[in-house]
């Protein structure tokens, strides 16, 4: 068996939580299955107010909108396969769906870590330039960063989805996770995976690290400029807007940087697997509910719409 060849290897097998039952077919399927329930209704939820309530068509809930698509799309494109590998005895994704899994799991997630950084530069300006705003964060600035965003995570992914495939196994086929993540598929490797875990490191630097950096250099001056308002009001207002999206930012980073800064064989396996459940399934959720019980124009813009002209007339 381990001399074959991998080019005519057709599927993997995801072990997942195999080595867990007494979780994997009980709680754990009730639990992520509910959970993948509410993150589609609360990501679109998101995207459906943002997109019908003319108070929100604002660059700040245009990105908003991506990024309840970008969790949307990330959280689809591997629970479904979980859930159904949690339910019966088969494990096995086929080859071209592990590498379809694969390249969406590292595209949107390179677009993600890029537009929590354009959102930090939208609030930057926000803050720190509001009489400009709207001149500067205007529609083709908003689009270009958006585009660029996506451009650069889905590059990304073109580069390392193939490298990580390529990786001869000597026909071991078992992944020690419940996708096709790229540490998991490099451990696979028969050969020595210096050469790529350095790769993985230098691209991380790129789509991780430096917006991060980014995204805190603009809180620095945020910060700056929040203290200079007089009124309470007022501080606690930019406040609010900011504080959604540094929560969002603290949960999606510290997963991020956790897993993908030590790729390979010097992470925890277990731990692993469950800072990507994490990953995966519970900050997509909390993110719509972290942007609406700190956002009064999103629970108006909901009220608006479900109550209709009864509440407009009210107010």
């Amino acid at each position: 068996m381990d001399g074959t060849n991998d080019s005519t290897q057709n599927h993997f097998i995801l072990l997942g939580f195999s080595d867990r039952p007494h979780l994997q077919r009980g709680i754990l399927f009730v639990v992520i299955l509910i959970a993948y329930l509410l993150t589609l209704l609360g990501n679109t939820t998101i995207i459906l107010v943002s997109r019908l309530d003319p108070h929100l068509h604002t660059p700040m809930y245009f990105f908003l909108t991506h990024l309840s698509f970008l969790d949307l799309s990330f959280t689809t494109s591997s629970i479904p396969q979980l859930l159904y590998n949690l339910h019966g005895q088969d494990k096995t994704i086929s080859y071209t769906g592990c590498a379809i899994q694969l390249f969406l799991f590292l595209g949107l997630g390179g677009v993600e870590c890029l537009l929590l950084a354009v959102m930090a530069y939208d609030r930057f300006v926000a803050v720190c330039k509001p009489l400009h705003y709207m001149v500067i964060m205007n529609p083709r600035l908003c689009l270009g960063l958006v585009s660029l965003a996506w451009g650069c995570g889905v590059t990304n992914s073109l580069i390392m989805s193939p490298v990580t495939l390529s990786l001869p196994r000597c026909g071991y086929h078992k992944v020690d996770h419940f996708l096709c993540e790229m540490p998991a598929l490099i451990r696979m490797a028969c050969i020595n995976t210096v050469a790529i875990e350095g790769t993985v490191f230098v691209l991380a630097v790129g789509i991780v690290l430096s917006p991060l950096v980014f995204i805190l250099v603009s809180y620095s001056y945020i910060v700056r400029a929040v203290l200079q308002i007089r009124s309470v009001s007022g501080r606690q207002k930019a406040f609010n807007t900011c504080g959604s999206h540094l929560t969002v930012v603290s949960l999606f980073y510290g997963n991020i940087i956790y897993m993908y800064m030590q790729p390979g064989n010097n992470s925890s396996r277990d731990q692993g697997k469950f800072l990507t459940l994490f990953y995966n399934i519970v900050t997509p959720l909390l993110n719509p509910l972290i942007y609406t019980l700190r956002n009064k124009e999103v629970k108006g813009a909901l009220r608006r719409l479900l109550l209709g002209n009864r509440e407009v007339g009210r107010e």
